[in-house]
């Protein structure tokens, strides 16, 4: 898919909640970036995941025309990640390491975890990952991953990878097999 298509394909999408109930309508007040069921255009594949970076929301297309929207994180300016993938692989309570190109941008805050992290609590990449490979079965180095940060959630903070509230990424990471389509745009 070439950069015309994918922003054509990013124009069609429009998400607006399902008819809220009244608490319904109070909880997202409180917090937009809960998960919500939301109508969208039915010509997306049920199955796949549609990223909108710039508003902050992860769909997972459950049906023709409907959707679950979940709050994310993702790369800051320079580091926004866009394209298409699949899920190539899923981890439970991933082990991590920074990038090389994360610990040469930042040393003070990455070279400590050089050797890698084990996956756990405190782990950068909380509970869940689901892998992102290209269309040759590369992986990207993007992840769909939770967080230790769930308040980054709706900023652009990270350095690519898309961060989601770890009992969100658990419920994805639940639905979704590998192989799975991913639009991020």
């Amino acid at each position: 898919m070439n950069r015309r298509q994918m922003i054509s394909l990013a124009a069609l999408l429009v998400a607006a909640p399902l008819a809220p109930t009244l608490a319904g309508a109070q909880e997202a007040a409180v917090d937009r970036f809960a998960p919500t069921e939301v109508a969208i255009r039915d010509d997306f594949e049920t199955g796949s995941i549609v990223v909108v970076s710039r508003d902050f929301y992860l769909y997972h297309v459950v049906a023709p025309g409907k959707a679950i929207r979940y709050g994310v994180a993702v790369g800051t300016a320079e580091l926004v990640w866009k394209g298409k993938a699949t899920i190539g692989r899923k981890v439970e309570w991933p082990s991590w390491r920074p990038t090389n190109d994360m610990i040469e941008r930042n040393p003070d805050a990455y070279a400590k975890y050089a050797d890698g992290m084990p996956g756990g609590p405190q782990n950068p990449l909380g509970a869940r990952a689901l892998y992102l490979y290209d269309d040759r079965g590369n992986d990207t180095a993007i992840r769909i991953h939770g967080t230790t940060q769930p308040g980054s959630i709706g900023s652009a903070v990270s350095n690519g990878c898309l961060r989601m509230r770890n009992e969100a990424v658990i419920s994805l990471f639940d639905q979704v097999p590998i192989g799975t389509p991913v639009y991020v745009f």
